[in-house]
């Protein structure tokens, strides 16, 4: 059974760098893709980036200039970093694998909150 379990900081300071770890079990993150997306309060999911089973990376465009994605495969962990947070990436932080086109496992999320 695939699972995947968010971890990192609840509360970021504006200006300050989010990074939040994913952490894999039941597959191996040198298969498939593995995501990250976020749902701020009110809105829909918005997809943020991934990182490839080649370790290639993958960012939307909106988010690129501030986001990093990397991973230790000694560990199947995947990690997010998005600079100069500000109150407006406050949101639900999911991580999630893409077989065939589809995010098929989720993590649980993890709440973010950018406030001083």
């Amino acid at each position: 059974q695939v699972q995947l379990q968010e971890s990192g900081p609840g509360l970021v300071k504006p200006s300050q760098t989010l990074s939040l770890t994913c952490t894999v079990s039941g597959d191996s993150i040198i298969t498939n893709y593995w995501s990250w997306i976020r749902q701020p309060p009110g809105k829909g999911l918005e997809w943020m980036g991934a990182i490839a089973y080649s370790g290639s990376t993958y960012y939307s465009p909106s988010l690129k200039s501030r986001t990093s994605i990397s991973r230790d495969t000694s560990k199947n962990q995947f990690t997010l970093q998005l600079s100069s947070v500000t109150p407006e990436d406050t949101a639900v932080y999911y991580c999630a694998r893409e077989s065939a086109a589809a995010m098929d496992y989720w993590g649980q999320g993890t709440q973010v909150t950018v406030s001083s």
